[in-house]
């Protein structure tokens, strides 16, 4: 076995050929498809994964703001002012939502498109049903 850039261990073989592209890596050898194309994707890194930290961050702050939202039904707080509270809640997941699917779109749509094939396809229409129920919220 053999280490690439990214840390993911390759199948050694006798005529075995590593070139690295970026996030994508040309493998030839007797055990992987001579010019096959792996991706991060295919590694299990996700779109989010440079950026995970700083998601969670915003995902404990919109977080905080529902448990603000249990602390003020408790305390009887104005109806009024619930419901703002509500909608900023809202508002920051579906802002934290956009953002994934953006990674998504950079990532994982970009890796089946380095790969071709019916690939594409299905991240693209995986990405379209994401799109319809980010609208219908």
């Amino acid at each position: 076995m053999t280490t690439t850039e990214a840390g993911a261990t390759a199948p050694s073989g006798n005529a075995e050929s590593t070139e690295s592209t970026g996030n994508t890596e040309n493998i030839e050898s007797s055990g992987a498809a001579v010019g096959a194309v792996v991706t991060d994707h295919d590694r299990g890194v996700h779109g989010y994964h440079k950026q995970k930290d700083e998601h969670l961050k915003r995902l404990r702050r919109i977080e905080g703001q529902i448990r603000g939202l249990q602390r003020m039904v408790d305390e009887d707080v104005y109806c009024i002012d619930v419901l703002t509270q509500v909608s900023a809640s809202t508002k920051a997941l579906q802002s934290f939502a956009l953002q994934l699917l953006e990674e998504h779109l950079r990532h994982c749509v970009a890796d089946a498109a380095l790969k071709g094939g019916g690939e594409i396809d299905a991240k693209v229409e995986e990405a379209t049903k994401a799109i319809g129920r980010m609208l219908r919220t």
